[in-house]
């Protein structure tokens, strides 16, 4: 099995993973902004790093949020025409579980049962989903939401969203800065494939109205 996994809810990410998890190459960004310029050039690059090409592929996975609109549809999109193109299955997996996947595993070990994964929503809120870590596997309990730092559970808080707000939030050590990414998203998509577990549409988890409205009827001049 050769996966691309694809994700653009905060930073732009893509990664080749095979069927074992196995990252066989991989990108990101650390700009937020740039995600439309900088994607399909990366897929590119990992694709020739690989020696693979997209008919190659097995399967493309996509983050779907929750993530601001204009990078989010710049990596679904993306995933959408080129599984397409390549006649391939596409598969979304909500982006907060990229990084509760690893959160899941260092909350075990400190004996953490509960935790939430923060990201930054932008507008002084997050977006945040509460988890179980089930012997160092994450098990979503509550969410996806973008609400006040405030309104997320008195719980360690995993990610970027905890080291933006940390008097509110408490954020867990070394992973203050933490952002989802296609690497492992790409790992938490494999594992459900393999197990026979359901994948999301690829639909986007916005949990905002777009800013972007139709203009109303234009006034009369008097």
């Amino acid at each position: 099995m050769l996966i691309l996994s694809i994700d653009t809810s905060a930073i732009a990410s893509a990664a080749l993973l095979s069927g074992e998890g196995e990252i066989l190459a991989s990108f990101a960004t650390e700009d937020t902004r740039s995600h439309a310029e900088v994607l399909a050039p990366g897929i590119a690059g990992l694709l020739a790093e690989a020696g693979m090409a997209g008919q190659d592929l097995d399967a493309v996975v996509v983050g779907v949020g929750p993530g601001p609109f204009t990078g989010l549809r710049a990596g679904i999109a993306t995933a959408r025409t080129l599984a397409f193109a390549w006649d391939k299955p596409l598969h979304g997996v909500m982006s907060l579980d990229a990084i509760a996947v690893d959160a899941a595993l260092d909350a075990w070990r400190l004996g953490i049962d509960e935790f939430a994964v923060a990201t930054d929503a932008r507008r002084k809120e997050v977006y945040w989903a509460a988890y179980r870590s089930t012997g160092g596997t994450p098990e979503l309990l509550d969410g996806p939401h973008v609400t006040a730092p405030g309104e997320v559970p008195a719980l360690p808080v995993y990610g970027a969203g905890a080291g933006l707000y940390p008097d509110t939030l408490h954020a867990v050590e070394g992973f203050a800065d933490a952002q989802p990414t296609a690497a492992a998203l790409g790992r938490t998509a494999v594992v459900r494939l393999v197990r026979g577990l359901p994948l999301l549409p690829s639909t986007p988890l916005y949990l905002r109205e777009s800013d972007a409205k139709v203009p109303g009827p234009r006034k009369r001049a008097l």
